[in-house]
């Protein structure tokens, strides 16, 4: 009998399986982490290859840890890094360059000139996104117009491109399958989030060749096979964690706390248009009908621990780094600005830099961790802010997950800037359950959402405390140093 559901969790620094139980428990979880590459400033890049191998060995071991064999799985999900681009040959398999992370600048210009153009507001209108190298189009253009011969390639139909879950696929397909759903064909800046399909007119201003792309289905149901077993759940990895949290009402919205902070509101059928800094994005798309959210984007959350753990080499991991910041009572009048790729939602700002400001000769590297927990709190109610005012609904409640949602003094602090309740359910492997979810709907393991939304279960919730001029001192000197910190690699 086929008891379990394969979760294949492809994230920014590392692939992780996971294996869930028909109650929606974890029956085991294994990891690989693998290199980020930085080839110049600004550019961050990975291995294809080592992300498929990464990921195969994984699911390998976890079946091994689990003790099962592939004709116990009901069907495999797979939720990914969004963005992120890889480009292949159809004919070899192989990549034809670095896959080309979300987190890379390098098509900054490139961005600024099509906003200089006068083309921002046909690209948001189409997609629902902003001329940001944030997303994948002009990544793929960077790679046919440096890649020598690619352009030709391309145009003759010998490459393909994707992003992560079609890379995956392909290979767990031995190239049978050549697909994305449609939560990460809408991160692309290729994709009409009106029409659901991809959109020549934008395919003509970023010069990508439409043979290039993979087929759209939904994030349930059947697409390919690995070892007999069904390939039957997609959905990028933020729309994974809202599907996982079970927002599945209009007006419930989640904060995943990883290597950047991802806010979504399900907002059902509407596609919101933002006036403030927000991108709108198919939250899912099941039995050909896709439901929307309105989404912030931060880029820099549980990044910044790995940089004072690897760069500056002030704390040895994550627990120690709690137990260093609640070592002072406050921040000592240090803010940290983690504006390393520059700043995502609201600014939208690629030349940012990050910049720690206040410091003086009292400062400890106390002050340093609270201020960079306060910087993830800070930038997260950046959004929750920007998503009431699209809305115009209050948020009283925020489900949170991610593994730096761990850290009661940061659930604290972001409940007190929020002015809103936090509740953090006891499986905080939300996004892998998404996926899981996704997969189970797809082969008919799990029967409805409402099913889904019965394993959903609360572990602690954190109520604020009053607001006070502390709060709101603390608050105006973070917006002078966003301030400070913006535009600064752009040549004036």
């Amino acid at each position: 009998m086929n008891k379990y559901i394969l979760s294949l969790d492809q994230g920014t620094s590392s692939s992780r399986s996971v294996i869930f139980n028909a109650e929606g428990a974890v029956v085991a979880v294994s990891k690989k982490e693998f290199s980020q590459i930085y080839p110049e400033p600004g550019y961050v890049e990975h291995d294809a290859v080592t992300i498929w191998e990464t990921q195969l060995g994984t699911m390998l071991d976890v079946m091994m840890k689990a003790g099962i064999t592939a004709k116990e799985i009901a069907g495999i999900g797979i939720t990914n890094q969004r963005e992120t681009v890889v480009v292949w040959d159809k004919s070899t398999g192989k990549p034809i360059h670095n896959a080309i992370v979300w987190q890379d600048r390098r098509t900054a210009d490139v961005c600024q000139q099509l906003k200089d153009a006068g083309m921002e507001n046909v690209i948001r209108s189409l997609t629902g996104l902003t001329a940001d190298p944030y997303f994948s189009a002009t990544k793929v253009r960077w790679i046919l117009d440096n890649i020598p011969g690619a352009r030709e390639k391309a145009q003759q139909g010998k490459l393909s491109m994707g992003t992560i879950d079609s890379w995956l696929i392909w290979n767990l397909t031995d190239g049978k399958s050549h697909v994305t759903d449609a939560t990460n064909a809408s991160r692309t800046l290729l994709y009409n989030i009106h029409t659901g399909q991809w959109d020549d007119d934008l395919l003509s201003m970023f010069d990508i060749p439409k043979g290039m792309l993979p087929d759209i289905v939904d994030c349930s149901g059947v697409v390919g096979k690995w070892l007999g077993v069904p390939i039957s759940g997609i959905a990028g990895d933020q729309q994974a964690a809202l599907f996982g949290q079970g927002c599945f009402k209009p007006g419930q919205i989640k904060n995943t706390y990883g290597t950047g902070c991802f806010m979504l509101m399900n907002t059902d059928e509407r596609i919101i248009q933002s006036n403030n800094g927000l991108l709108s994005t198919v939250a899912w798309q099941i039995n050909g009908k896709r439901k929307f959210a309105i989404e912030g984007s931060v880029f820099m959350a549980g990044a910044i621990y790995g940089w004072l753990r690897d760069g500056l080499q002030i704390v040895k991991d994550v627990y120690e780094f709690d137990t260093i910041a609640k070592s002072v009572d406050d921040n000592g009048g240090v803010v940290f600005v983690p504006a390393f790729t520059g700043l995502g939602a609201p600014h939208w700002d690629p030349f940012a830099r990050g910049s720690i400001q206040g410091m003086t000769r009292g400062t400890t590297r106390g002050h340093i961790c609270r201020a960079a927990l306060e910087a993830v709190s800070f930038q997260s109610t950046e959004l929750i802010e920007s998503i009431a005012k699209d809305t115009s609904m209050k948020v009283t409640e925020l489900r949170v997950d991610g593994g730096a949602s761990v850290s009661k003094l940061l659930m604290q602090i972001q409940a007190d800037q929020m002015q809103c309740k936090i509740v953090r359910p006891k499986n905080i492997e939300t996004t892998a359950f998404g996926a899981a979810a996704l997969a189970a709907l797809g082969v008919g393991f799990w029967d409805s959402q409402e099913h889904i939304t019965t394993l959903w279960q609360e572990d602690s919730n954190f109520s604020p405390n009053p607001w006070n001029e502390e709060l709101a001192h603390q608050r105006k000197r973070w917006d002078k140093a966003v301030e400070r910190s913006k535009h600064w690699d752009k040549d004036e």
